[in-house]
């Protein structure tokens, strides 16, 4: 099955890309806003979506690490690079700003919900500050919910979550100097 993403509304529309061949085109009617529009099966201009990225493709490219992310309820997994300075993240929405944007359906992620700064110690070592939104649902760190604002430093293999969703944190190897 396929996603489609209506380019009016961002509602998502699912198909079974089974069913038809390469080159064929497609035309939606978005069920939410009425908007129609079209693709084409196989031909893309545009980079592999950060769903259809492996976690290596970004590890290697990225010297700061990157985010696994998993919905619990929905099995969809993301694989967002970090930056350098404050990573927002938050649930993908047109213009919000946020630099590490979920793509889904979950309602329990804010637009803004936690930051992960990525700065390095005396040492010249990368270190990783997750702070919660504040957020309606919480960010959690071994089952324990951070406070408003509170900060946790979280290492290489992470697990935290937010809302029905899994986030692990990777590191970049510790060959580098």
């Amino acid at each position: 099955m396929k996603r489609v993403r209506c380019p009016k509304c961002d509602n998502y529309i699912t198909f079974d890309e089974k069913k038809y061949t390469d080159g064929q085109s497609l035309v939606f009617q978005c069920p939410q806003c009425g908007k129609q529009f079209g693709i084409r099966i196989g031909v893309s201009k545009l980079r592999n979506t950060q769903k259809e990225d492996t976690p290596e493709d970004n590890a290697e490219g990225n010297e700061y690490g990157y985010i696994t992310v998993i919905e619990n309820v929905f099995h969809y997994k993301q694989v967002i690079p970090l930056q350098m300075g404050v990573n927002t993240i938050g649930r993908y929405m047109k213009n919000s700003g946020v630099n590490c944007a979920i793509e889904t359906n979950d309602p329990s992620i804010d637009i803004n919900h936690c930051t992960i700064t990525v700065s390095r110690d005396k040492n010249g070592s990368l270190k990783y500050i997750l702070k919660d939104g504040p957020s309606y649902t919480g960010t959690f760190v071994d089952n324990v919910i951070l406070g408003d604002r509170e900060q946790r430093r979280i290492e290489d293999g992470t697990l935290f979550t937010i809302g029905a969703t899994s986030i692990i944190l990777h590191a970049p190897s510790t060959s580098q100097e």
